[in-house]
């Protein structure tokens, strides 16, 4: 096994956008009002929400824009939540004034600002905002910009199921997903104990899947790549099953049904409460 290393996502933004704006620009009328699995969101929705996550990044973090103040203190994960919900809803609503063609236009026109800021910015520098599913209180810039990355995937996964295209599943556009998901999978466990040296495996099948461990070192989980020949759960799953789980696209009892666990089933089944999104 050997320990999880910072991962670079930054060339595949380039590519995602263009993918993005075809997509769009493919959909006929209908099209944009198809219900998706993300909450209440239309195929539009979801367009208006990466639109707005692009202006917001621009603005925040290349012009330095203070973001306006929460109008109730943020004093748990369960807060910042419900605020970042609010602040979605808020935008999405407004965005019913916005045509489909504009929003493709507008989002053709960011997608490449955005890349260049993401460039810019040093990989081991702090992030302007931790990766709070992952437990973070920081989180250095290649983690942020690894999080936007699944975030822009998920959200045109969403977009290409609910119209009926194939989804980015290779092996390039969904093992970087997924292999930053599972930076979440400490945080499940952190209040799991056990013995020094103790360690449990999750492998994702698929073209795009691998292998992952957790060693309990220092009295603490820390994340491997590779199985662990002494662990005391292995839990096996798909990974379409994996990514829809981790954004909440199925439940858990839904997901249980198409799991593997050997050895500790009540270690193994932990991975069913992994959110891998501000959620």
């Amino acid at each position: 096994m050997k320990p999880v290393q910072p991962l670079d996502t930054l060339p595949l933004f380039s590519r995602l956008g263009p993918e993005l704006v075809a997509l769009l620009r493919s959909l006929d009328a209908d099209d944009w009002s198809r219900p998706t699995a993300c909450a209440l969101w239309s195929v539009k929705d979801i367009a208006a929400h990466l639109l707005d996550t692009d202006i917001r990044r621009l603005s925040f973090q290349r012009d330095g824009l203070v973001p306006l103040a929460p109008e109730t203190p943020i004093e748990s994960y369960q807060d910042l939540v419900g605020f970042l919900n609010q602040l979605n809803a808020d935008w999405v609503r407004s965005a019913q004034r916005i045509s489909p063609i504009l929003l493709t236009e507008l989002l053709a026109f960011i997608g490449p600002k955005v890349c260049e800021l993401l460039e810019s910015l040093a990989p081991e520098g702090t992030a302007l905002f931790p990766v709070a599913w992952a437990g973070d209180q920081s989180s250095l810039n290649w983690f942020d910009i690894a999080r936007e990355y699944t975030e822009k995937w998920l959200h045109q996964q969403q977009i290409r199921d609910a119209v009926g295209r194939p989804g980015l599943t290779s092996r390039e556009w969904l093992y970087p997903v997924l292999d930053t998901f599972m930076r979440a999978l400490p945080h499940v466990y952190r209040e799991t104990s056990a013995d020094e040296g103790a360690s449990l495996t999750v492998t994702i099948k698929g073209e795009a899947g691998g292998d992952w461990s957790l060693v309990r070192t220092e009295g603490a989980w820390q994340l491997f790549h590779g199985v662990s020949a002494t662990g005391l759960a292995h839990t096996t799953l798909d990974q379409d099953t994996a990514w829809r789980l981790f954004t909440k696209g199925i439940d858990a009892d839904t997901a249980r049904h198409r799991l593997q666990i050997k050895g500790d089933e009540s270690l193994g089944s932990k991975i069913l409460h992994m959110v891998a999104v501000m959620a």
